[in-house]
């Protein structure tokens, strides 16, 4: 009986600097298909540069430390090419791409991962069942890729495009990032649809409010670009009644 191979993303002791300042102080960090974790951290914590280290920015340079994604040292690989063996970047600020139909933008994206392209037939298929599942009208997915979206909607775009794209590992930075409490809960149901064993999930956030409707399994803590405390659903609860001033006293 063939045993089905779990991806992982593992972070070794990664240091980061930008523009020569240090970032990212020796992160351990392992993400495994199936697995929801948050991030959490207040402004400046270094929880973006994190999500954009690992997906290759070139702008952020590893000084020590490892990014492996099953196995494999992603340090020389190109950001598409990291795209392709199954990792996804969630934009805490989504661009916008005139001229680029979002179907066409998704079926382009979808036949870079594949060995052979995707049929018409079932490209259709693939787009009318998400679409069906995260509430998508037909007239978002008609128009150029999150041009004069408004906020939510360009986190719902980013959302849609994770769904029909199934990653092994998605990072997802700052998702609720201005969102009113209505966007918020339709973006976390959305989330909370695509979770589930084939996708790992590392959300970043500096609020507790989006947990209040997915359930972590893994809740951790960047204070100075550091890990400083891991934990379950509980210590994102206490972060939200009491603030990062205790949890920096004791990092210290």
């Amino acid at each position: 009986m063939k045993t089905e191979i779990i991806s992982e993303l593992e972070i070794r002791d990664l240091c980061v600097t930008v523009e020569d300042k240090k970032i990212l102080n020796g992160i351990n960090l392992r993400v495994r298909q199936g697995e929801i974790h948050a991030l959490m951290g207040p402004n400046g914590s270094g929880k973006s540069t994190l999500a954009m280290t690992i997906m290759g920015f070139p702008k952020f340079k590893i000084t020590s430390g490892e990014i492996l994604f099953n196995g494999k040292n992603v340090q020389e690989m190109l950001p598409h090419e990291r795209a392709k063996a199954g990792l996804f970047l969630s934009f805490q600020y989504p661009s916008e791409v005139p001229g680029v139909n979002m179907l066409s933008f998704l079926r382009n994206a979808l036949n870079a991962k594949r060995e052979t392209p995707i049929s018409v037939q079932d490209f259709q298929k693939l787009v009318k069942e998400k679409m069906e599942l995260l509430k998508i009208e037909d007239s978002f997915i008609d128009r150029p890729l999150n041009v004069g979206f408004s906020g939510g909607e360009k986190k719902r775009s980013e959302i849609f495009q994770l769904a029909v794209l199934e990653p092994k590992i998605a990072l997802l930075d700052e998702t609720d990032s201005g969102l009113d409490i209505d966007t918020l809960k339709t973006v976390a149901k959305g989330i909370k649809h695509i979770s589930g064993p084939n996708i790992g999930i590392l959300l970043i956030t500096h609020y507790q409010r989006i947990l209040n409707y997915i359930t972590p399994h893994y809740v951790h803590v960047m204070i100075d670009g550091r890990i400083v405390k891991s934990g379950g659903k509980e210590l994102a609860e206490k972060l939200e009644a009491q603030g990062y001033d205790w949890i920096k006293e004791t990092a210290k």
